[in-house]
C-alpha cells in the first residue's frame, strides 16, 4: 500500500531527527548549539511530523480502519495512537518556545531537558508500535475488506520547507540514542499496552481468529 510505504519512509527521517533533537538540547544547555536551530526543530516536528505525517495517518489510514474495516475508534490501537498524537502534541507546544533560546534559569533548562526526553522516548516507541503492529495489521484488515490502496496528498509549502530544513539538522547535531529506552516490536513494548489498549489480540481479533489460533 503506497500510503503506508510513504509513512514508514517518513518514520526513518523522524526517528533520525529525534536523535538530533536530543543532541541539540544538550548543546543548547551547554552553550554550543545555535538557538536559531530550535525554530527549525520545532517546525519539523509541528509541520512535517504533525501536520503532514500524523494528519494523513488520522484522516486517511485510521479513518479507513474505522469505516471500512469496522475497527473500534473508542478503544484499542486506533484510540491509543490518537491519544498519543494529542499528548505528544501538547508536550511539543510547551517545548517549542524553549528550543529557541538559551535557558534563562536552571529550572528552564531542567524543564527543556525533561520535555525533550519525554517527547523523544514517547515518539520513538510510538514509531515502533506503528511499524510493527498497527501498519501491518491494519493493512491486512483493510485488504480483507477489499481496500488495497488509500489516497495520499502532497506536502504543503510549509510542510516541505520544514522537512527540508529538518533533514540537515542531523548533520549539525549528530543523532544520539537513549540508553535508558528499550525499543522493539510488538504490543508488549507499546507505551499504551495495559493502559489504553489491551493489545492487538484482545482488541481486534475476531472469534474466528482466536479459534484458528488455538487450532494451530
Amino acid at each position: 500500500m503506497n500510503l503506508i510505504d510513504a509513512l514508514q519512509d517518513e518514520h526513518v527521517l523522524i526517528d533520525r531527527v529525534l536523535g538530533s533533537l536530543r543532541a541539540y538540547v544538550e548543546g543548547l544547555l551547554d552553550g554550543t548549539a545555535d538557538p536559531a536551530d530550535g525554530r527549525r526543530f520545532a517546525a519539523f516536528f509541528i509541520e512535517y511530523a504533525g501536520h503532514f505525517h500524523h494528519d494523513r495517518e488520522e484522516r486517511v489510514f485510521f479513518e479507513a480502519l474505522v469505516t471500512a474495516a469496522e475497527l473500534p475508534a473508542d478503544r484499542g490501537p486506533v484510540h491509543a495512537i490518537l491519544r498519543e498524537h494529542a499528548e505528544m502534541g501538547a508536550w511539543l507546544r510547551e517545548m517549542a518556545p524553549l528550543l529557541e533560546r538559551r535557558p534563562r534559569s536552571a529550572d528552564d533548562g531542567a524543564r527543556l531537558r525533561a520535555l525533550a526526553v519525554r517527547y523523544s522516548q514517547a515518539l520513538w516507541r510510538h514509531i515502533d508500535a506503528e511499524n510493527s503492529v498497527l501498519y501491518p495489521e491494519g493493512v491486512d484488515r483493510l485488504a480483507r475488506c477489499g481496500v488495497h490502496e488509500l489516497p495520499d496528498r502532497p506536502m504543503s509549502g510549509a510542510e516541505a520547507a520544514a522537512r527540508d530544513a529538518g533533514a540537515v539538522l542531523p548533520l549539525r547535531y549528530p543523532p544520539v540514542e537513549d540508553a535508558a529506552l528499550t525499543r522493539g516490536d510488538g504490543c508488549f513494548l507499546c507505551r499504551a499496552y495495559g493502559d489504553t489498549c489491551d493489545g492487538l489480540e484482545a482488541e481486534w481479533w475476531s472469534d474466528t481468529e482466536w479459534e484458528e489460533f488455538f487450532v494451530r
